[in-house]
């Protein structure tokens, strides 16, 4: 049994990792600043005898005494990050920092979890590790991609200066339960408007590209490359099956049996064209590819979300 440290364990994929890990029988240390976070995503696990909440934010330095840390704090939406870019830069830059810290410190192994943002609007399809990315670092969304970016410097420098051992993985677009009703993000936004009777908002012709990995593949990629033994190099973490924006909404159209018709609005700035990743070192070094299709995770969500809007 390990002592585990989850920086933003109360977000949406956070408490899912909790989750798993309590399963595991580890004693969990949640810290959250509940900006993106919420205490209702670990209602359920109040009582729970090895679960601590700690109200933290990351930019702040903090002592404790773990075997593990995964750093998921940042949040992950356009919407939230570009609501103050400022501070979501501090929390990829500093926040990694004072992790790493800690992790220096106490001999800790720490998991980073970066994004499938780190590689722009890419060049290259579909995307492998080795790629450099496509960024542009003064647009609207480089307090994200640039700080994740960051982040993984920061990650492979404590290694290769302090030896501190890391793990970095690169997450691409996930969902499922537990998702924020106003995170923007492309699922929620489609079952919400579909389930509330309005316009299904569609960017451009909708013909971008995207991958869905439903949370539970998510989680699970993340315990196998915590607990892989020497793999320093960065892993995608992701789903490579392959669907255009408006494929999304005819599907979830079509599931929660909603009227609504699709508007077309421009797209916005910087928005990857295409986005799939190759998870060929995933499957080499962690044995792990999502199991979980699409139409089967948006039938386990809809619900979710069903609930959220009574």
């Amino acid at each position: 049994m390990a002592r585990i440290l989850v920086t933003g364990g109360a977000g949406f994929i956070g408490s899912h990792l909790v989750e798993l890990l309590l399963k595991q029988g580890h004693e969990v240390l949640c810290l959250d600043n509940y900006f993106t976070g919420s205490k209702e995503n670990l209602l359920h696990l109040r009582d729970h005898p090895r679960l601590e909440m700690i109200r933290h934010d990351v930019v702040e330095p903090v002592m404790l005494e773990i075997d593990q840390i995964y750093h998921l704090a940042c949040p992950a939406s356009p919407v939230h990050y570009q609501y103050n870019p400022v501070k979501t830069i501090k929390t990829n830059v500093l926040g990694t920092l004072h992790m790493l810290g800690l992790a220096k410190r106490v001999k800790a192994r720490i998991l980073l979890a970066s994004t499938s943002e780190i590689y722009g609007d890419p060049l290259e399809h579909p995307q492998r590790e080795e790629y450099w990315g496509n960024v542009n670092c003064l647009g609207p969304r480089s307090c994200y991609d640039e700080g994740k970016r960051v982040a993984e410097t920061l990650m492979m420098d404590y290694h290769r200066q302090n030896r501190v051992d890391i793990r970095i993985a690169r997450i691409f677009n996930t969902y499922g339960p537990r998702m924020a009703l106003n995170d923007g993000r492309v699922v929620s936004n489609f079952i919400v408007q579909a389930l509330s009777g309005k316009e299904i908002t569609i960017y451009g012709e909708g013909r971008q590209t995207r991958s869905f990995c439903y949370v539970s593949d998510l989680v699970d990629g993340l315990v196998r490359l915590m607990n892989c033994e020497e793999q320093t190099e960065p892993v995608n973490l992701g789903n490579p099956e392959e669907f255009t924006i408006l494929e999304l909404a005819h599907k979830v159209l079509a599931l929660t049996k909603s009227a609504s018709s699709p508007v077309f609005k421009p797209l916005p700035a910087d928005d990857p064209v295409r986005r799939r990743p190759d998870i060929s070192r995933a499957k080499e070094k962690l044995g792990w590819q999502p199991a979980v299709l699409l139409e089967e995770g948006l039938k386990a969500t809809i619900p979710y979300f069903a609930e959220k809007l009574k």
